[in-house]
């Protein structure tokens, strides 16, 4: 038996843990929180007037991408753009806000109803009052009822709830409604026609800068070990990033 010089040992080992290096660089870009390409801040920090700022989201059953069209995403509309034109959106979960100011938030809803896992992310909190507001649209300015403001959805005997935008590291968590669960779905992103539920809410920023990750808690990776993969763990889908400047 010829003896493994101990040259040949340490260039296997370095060999090993080269590999293993590359292995998780690649989990860690492809299912922890890559977007597969650069994403887009939108600034909101420009646009804020007296203590307060109004931030426009909207999450649709799939999206524009090249790579991924079939996952299930938010967008984030530009400053004072129309939401009713398709060129207001950006396809990006990254936004930036200034520190110690109140976030009002709207919600474009066009994705379908998804049970949550769990009835504690159909509860409204962190949210000023700890209620969210909203309302069903057939169509852009055909509303099916009245506004309500509640501090739940019920995502189970109602089928109301589609997504959740949730700030975890400012205890910020809210369920995001869908449109009626017998209507047809968008099918062109961003979407800027068809049935939808707007939804509003406001919370607010820390008083120093930094950067808050937030994303969905509905387990919306369709194709995924319990939904819980792809575009839900990924930038640029249902996942984000909030930066909050000083």
């Amino acid at each position: 038996m010829v003896p493994v010089s101990v040259t040949a040992r340490v260039v296997t080992l370095l060999v090993a843990f080269a590999a293993v290096v590359v292995g998780a660089v690649f989990v860690i870009v492809h299912y922890i929180g890559g977007s597969g390409g650069t994403l887009t801040t939108v600034d909101y920090s420009k646009a804020a007037s007296g203590g307060q700022v109004n931030l426009v989201l909207q999450e649709d059953p799939q999206n524009n991408s090249s790579t991924k069209p079939d996952w299930v995403s938010y967008f984030v509309k530009k400053p004072g753009g129309n939401p009713f034109a398709q060129s207001s959106w950006v396809h990006t979960t990254l936004f930036k806000v200034p520190e110690n100011t109140r976030v009002n938030v709207t919600i474009y809803g066009y994705d379908g109803c998804t049970p949550p896992r769990n009835n504690f992310w159909a509860q409204a909190e962190g949210t000023t009052g700890n209620v969210i507001a909203f309302q069903q649209f057939n169509n852009p300015g055909k509303p099916k009822g009245p506004m309500h403001v509640t501090p739940t959805l019920n995502g189970w005997s109602h089928c109301a709830v589609g997504h959740t935008f949730a700030i975890p590291g400012l205890n910020l968590f809210v369920p995001v409604g869908s449109p009626d669960a017998s209507a047809s779905l968008c099918a062109d992103s961003p979407c800027v026609s068809g049935p939808y539920t707007l939804e509003k809410f406001s919370f607010r920023t820390p008083d120093h800068g930094g950067t808050w990750r937030w994303q969905c808690f509905v387990p919306c990776g369709g194709g995924f070990l319990d939904g819980n993969g792809g575009p839900m763990q990924t930038l640029g889908y249902m996942a984000g990033e909030m930066e909050v400047t000083a």
